[in-house]
């Protein structure tokens, strides 16, 4: 295997593990196997950090502040023998998201429009007021998501939290990215884009 196919293939296994984070964790608990689950996510994500001080682009301190984040939960609830800071991993994903799109309004183009322009470089100036709205609304989302996330952490009980950071979360994700395309389709159509 190559270095690049080892970076991608990391890079993979990275994204899976953040996305299969509630139910692994809660697997783990139901199955007491949290003492070798832990170390192994732990590596995972110090191999992921080590891979991105390589790597350039606007969400590279996303990936770092994330995966830095990750092991040192996965560390501490080994160490603490404290699955509790497990719980918390969610919320620091989107208080990261919230920093990286809410940042990005500070500047002349917000993470919305970013991602926009590598479809479209030439958006006309409605298009560019959209996706600073669009931009706005994720912000509002992960506050919102971060938020009922830290509050199923603090509560502790591990049916409603692996139910919101399980799939519930997602679900919400997907109606808002679909939301936003119909909404993006009569925009279009209004504005003659």
């Amino acid at each position: 295997m190559t270095g690049k196919h080892a970076q991608q293939a990391l890079r993979l296994l990275a994204m899976v593990m953040i996305i299969a984070w509630p139910l692994a964790i809660s697997s783990g608990l139901a199955h007491n196997s949290l003492n070798w689950l832990l170390p192994l996510f732990a590596l995972v994500f110090l191999l992921r950090l080590w891979q991105t001080r390589r790597e350039a682009g606007p969400l590279r301190y996303l990936t770092l502040t994330t995966a830095l984040l990750g092991a040192t939960l996965c560390v501490a609830s080994w160490i603490l023998k404290s699955h509790q800071w497990l719980l918390y991993y969610p919320v620091v994903i989107n208080l990261a998201l919230l920093t990286v799109f809410g940042g990005s309004l500070w500047t002349s183009m917000p993470l919305v429009e970013r991602i926009a322009r590598l479809r479209e470089p030439d958006l006309p100036p409605a298009a560019v007021r959209y996706t600073r709205n669009v931009t706005r609304v994720w912000c509002l989302f992960f506050i919102a998501n971060g938020s009922i996330a830290l509050l199923t952490a603090a509560h502790g009980d591990m049916r409603l939290w692996s139910a919101w950071n399980g799939a519930l979360s997602y679900v919400m994700i997907g109606l808002l990215m679909a939301g936003e395309w119909c909404v993006r389709q009569r925009v279009r159509k209004r504005e003659h884009l």
